[in-house]
């Protein structure tokens, strides 16, 4: 595969040996349709080798597709592989007695075959050139179908078809897209490539109206409304022949069609990162969230998170259609816990009872209204809501209290526990769905308008601002995941319930255990998926939890791993097993929680900051225990005494901040290297596992120090774990069960150093890096 075609990858400066092994690599595997695994060392130019070498494959496959067309177009009487390709299909397919059919009515058939591809080719170029230009739409949910009826396509293949062969690129967080834009922005390719970034309302919104509402799921529910009530403000006709217009509906002013569209075209004209297509949004003042997913059929590169890909409904709802793309999948080495996370549901006592009631309502109040089969599945609904209350302990009539426990139940246990064991959740499911026909008829959305008159609610006290917040919006979507999650196969997933005093805040959560059925139809549909990371070790565990299982067979798979450019004598790693006054550093979790402890770490990471210039960043093993030991040095002094050598930052606690962050971080050291004064540079607090911890490149300056404190790993006694080490002992090898415990430390943050730099990586049940500026 390295040597295949020996192509041409331009490059923006000279490449390391093994960035050229790479590229060769990929360009293989994405020519020849493989699944790759691709392990390349933090520091060694992953990014920009996947940008080159998957866009030069993307060339020369669009310069070969069309040579092809134009050969055909101008009627040279070639045949193309494509059609050759199908006619023997056609061929070997047919019974044996046909076999013997004279010469002119095989000809008749292929030159059938000829006229009918060349008139694909000329309708995908009509729609290519003209209907940007002439087609007007007013309702963003009916583009598509509209799109086809005007080209005069009668099925889906013709949808299909408008998708030109692209590349999906997501990774995990948003910072790390929107360093790969970046990245992008300085290939050779950035003037000639049309790029596309996909991102959540909650990033994407530009409605200052809707921002303010925070919560994910109250920013999605209200720019779903105002799309439905910029529809539903029609005149009406009444007695007279007169018409008059209903009530007026607060609408989006960011969704105009002419809007939409010149916002479309500067999209695909350059490559913009997230922040400054929102910036381009706001001076146009058009909505950034729609115009992306309309760019998506023309555009060569998308780039967008785990979740809108990996989850069919979502990806399905962006717009985004793998069947015959490639895509590509960085960070890649936690895939197996991203599946799980995505398809994983939690509801709580206070949704159901609240879910519930809005029902009951609904049904009681348009029971003259509905039809019998839609009053029955309402019916179903409730029923089955009931019997998820049931099993929590709790009574839909009075309030209920409950002993705290913990229990674990196979699906088909938990179904027969709640009696709901003969209700069809697959008809069920599609009562509450947003995907009905008529958005306006929307189940979920409606329900919304109704208060809660149930007598089972939270608490006073134990619920934050944030739970309020969600409880105020309809939980009809969480009721939904949850009903979709028990549609799993009985052996792919567990259902753990938990009570905790009162039913309002007990909860049931369900945990999957196969990844692989969730990622079967990726694999299938997709021309070649590339899994990139630094580390993807072992690759025989990752291969057979999520490629074997999913029906990959093994001569698909091709693997490529690589050293780091970075010589040996350049970095020196450390271990600290005691502090300054000679405490010994034992991060158990008995231990690391005293104030001993602590005061010992904080005076290790205070002697750092007194010694390392430029930016130190400080990783802790997870969120819980950064803000304990960051309130005890908040009193003690430490944090104090930290601040008077570097400013200190901290991983904000929403994703679409995570760039500010950075930046300002990124300035304060350099403001420190010019200025000089008592500041000698800047301190960021992150955790592992978290916003900051995988894909930013902390290079040079920015992270001349990297502290890590103690290791994260896992509760062992989390009944989670448990199952899924269970699961993994009976269905896998007890390697990979083992490696489900530790994959988490196995992964340390680093910092991206070119090949010209030295420095000193240390651990402390702790690990620490100083890198020396190089002369």
């Amino acid at each position: 595969l390295a040597n295949a075609g020996a192509p041409h990858f331009p490059f923006p400066y000279k490449p390391y040996p093994i960035q050229e092994q790479f590229m060769q690599a990929l360009y293989g595997a994405l020519e020849h349709g493989k699944v790759g695994i691709f392990e390349s060392p933090t520091g060694t130019g992953k990014s920009l080798s996947l940008i080159c070498g998957a866009l030069s494959w993307l060339r020369d496959h669009e310069e070969k597709r069309r040579q092809e067309a134009d050969r055909l177009l101008q009627g040279d009487g070639g045949t193309s592989l494509s059609i050759s390709s199908s006619l023997s299909t056609t061929t070997s397919s047919t019974p044996p007695s046909s076999s013997a059919e004279p010469d002119w009515i095989t000809d008749f058939v292929q030159k059938k075959a000829e006229r009918d591809f060349v008139s694909k080719l000329k309708v995908v170029e009509y729609k290519c050139v003209y209907v940007y230009r002439v087609f007007q739409f007013d309702n963003i949910m009916t583009t598509l179908p509209q799109l086809d009826r005007f080209c005069g396509g009668d099925d889906e293949d013709d949808l299909v078809e408008e998708h030109v062969t692209k590349i999906y690129y997501c990774s995990r967080t948003h910072s790390q897209l929107a360093q790969f834009i970046h990245e992008v922005q300085k290939s050779p390719f950035s003037p000639d490539i049309s790029l596309v970034p996909l991102g959540s309302r909650q990033n994407m919104c530009v409605n200052e109206e809707v921002r303010r509402l925070g919560s994910v799921q109250r920013i999605n529910d209200r720019c779903m409304e105002m799309q439905k009530n910029k529809h539903d403000q029609r005149p009406k006709e009444v007695e007279g022949g007169k018409r008059k217009r209903g009530v007026s509906k607060a609408v989006c002013p960011y969704v105009g069609a002419q809007g939409l569209q010149t916002l479309r075209d500067a999209v695909l004209g350059a490559v913009r990162d997230i922040e400054q297509l929102l910036s381009l949004a706001r001076e146009t003042r058009s909505c950034p969230y729609y115009a992306t997913r309309l760019a998506i059929p023309p555009a060569q590169l998308v780039v967008l998170p785990y979740q809108t890909v990996l989850h069919e409904g979502t990806r399905r709802a962006s717009g985004v259609q793998l069947k015959g793309q490639v895509l590509i999948i960085d960070e890649a080495h936690n895939l197996s816990d991203v599946l799980s996370c995505i398809h994983s549901s939690e509801l709580t006592g206070a949704q159901l009872c609240r879910a519930h009631s809005q029902l009951a309502q609904y049904s009681e109040r348009y029971r003259s209204r509905l039809k019998a089969k839609n009053l029955m599945y309402i019916k179903q609904i409730l029923f089955v809501v009931e019997g998820l209350v049931r099993v929590l302990g709790g009574k839909l009539t009075f309030p209920s209290l409950c002993l705290p426990a913990t229990e674990l139940l196979t699906i088909n246990n938990f179904l027969f526990k709640a009696q709901i064991d003969n209700i069809n959740l697959f008809k069920v499911t599609t009562t509450t769905t947003r995907s009905q026909p008529q958005p306006t008829d929307c189940l979920t959305e409606t329900l919304s308008l109704f208060p809660s008159l149930s007598p089972v609610e939270s608490p006073s006290g134990q619920q934050g601002a944030a739970e309020d917040r969600e409880l105020a919006a309809s939980p009809m979507m969480q009721v939904e995941g949850f009903f979709m999650a028990l549609t799993n196969t009985n052996t792919d997933g567990r259902v753990v319930l938990q009570t905790q005093g009162s039913v309002a805040v007990s909860s049931m959560k369900f945990l999957l255990l196969n990844p692989a059925v969730h990622f079967s139809q990726v694999l299938k549909d997709c021309r070649a998926v590339i899994f990139a990371g630094g580390t993807m070790q072992p690759v025989s565990d990752f291969k057979q939890e999520l490629l074997f299982s999913a029906g990959v067979e093994a001569e698909r798979i091709i693997e490529f791993s690589c050293g780091h450019v970075i010589p040996p004598e350049n970095i020196l790693p450390i271990v600290l097993c005691s502090g300054p006054s000679g405490q010994e550093l034992e991060f158990t979790f008995q231990n690391r929680d005293t104030p001993r402890m602590m005061e010992e770490t904080g005076r290790v990471l205070s002697n750092l900051c007194n010694v390392v210039p430029g930016g130190v960043v400080c990783f802790f093993p997870s969120y819980d225990y950064s803000r304990r030991i960051l309130e005890h040095w908040e009193a003690s002094g430490v944090l104090a005494r930290l601040s008077s050598k570097k400013k200190i930052f901290q991983e904000p606690k929403k994703a679409n901040q995570v760039e500010k962050v950075l930046n300002e971080f990124s300035r304060t050291i350099q403001r420190c290297a010019v200025d000089g004064g008592t500041l000698s540079g800047a301190l960021l607090f992150s955790v592992v596992g978290g916003k900051m911890s995988e894909g930013i490149n902390f290079s040079d300056d920015l992270g001349r120090c990297i502290v890590m404190v103690g290791m994260p790993y896992p509760n062992i006694k989390s009944p989670e774990l448990k199952e899924k080490m269970a699961y993994l002992d009976k269905n896998l090898d007890t390697l990979c069960a083992l490696n489900t415990f530790h994959s988490t430390a196995e992964n340390p943050p680093t910092c991206r150093k070119p090949s010209h730099s030295q420095g000193v990586f240390v651990q402390w049940g702790f690990q620490y890096i100083y890198v020396k500026p190089s002369l």
